[in-house]
């Protein structure tokens, strides 16, 4: 799968239904072997299982959307382990309550991924685009 914003997401963002500057954004880090992602029809975070969910949540800070890129300061996973791999960094609105926690994109395609944790940090540097 190539990067892309979930089909529910795309629908929200023109239905005013998302603010990317005032909305509390996270991330996790998932793996894909026990998460296969279906933009489709995946709208909620409950869409992936806690197995799947490799680190996180991080609070996404310093958002911006100069040059119509939503963009954020760059976020650091402290301290991952585990054997699991880390193939895809998953991007939602936090709500408190994981089945009304909109899902906004998935992303598989950056640079480093896919990532074996090994106890340390990892850092996620956002790419503005501009």
């Amino acid at each position: 799968m190539a990067n892309t914003l979930y089909d529910f997401a795309r629908q929200r963002f023109l239905e005013g239904q998302f603010n990317w500057l005032t909305d509390t954004i996270k991330v996790y880090l998932v793996n894909s072997n026990a998460y296969t992602v279906q933009t489709a029809i995946h709208q909620y975070l409950s869409d992936i299982s806690q197995s799947a969910r490799i680190a996180g949540p991080v609070t996404l800070t310093a958002k911006s959307t100069a040059g119509g890129a939503a963009d954020a300061a760059d976020c650091t996973f402290t301290s991952v382990g585990g054997s699991n791999a880390i193939h895809a960094i998953v991007i939602y609105r936090d709500t408190s309550t994981e089945g009304t926690s909109p899902l906004i994109a998935y992303i598989d395609t950056a640079t480093g991924l896919p990532i074996t944790p090994n106890g340390g940090d990892i850092i996620v540097t956002w790419d503005n685009g501009v």
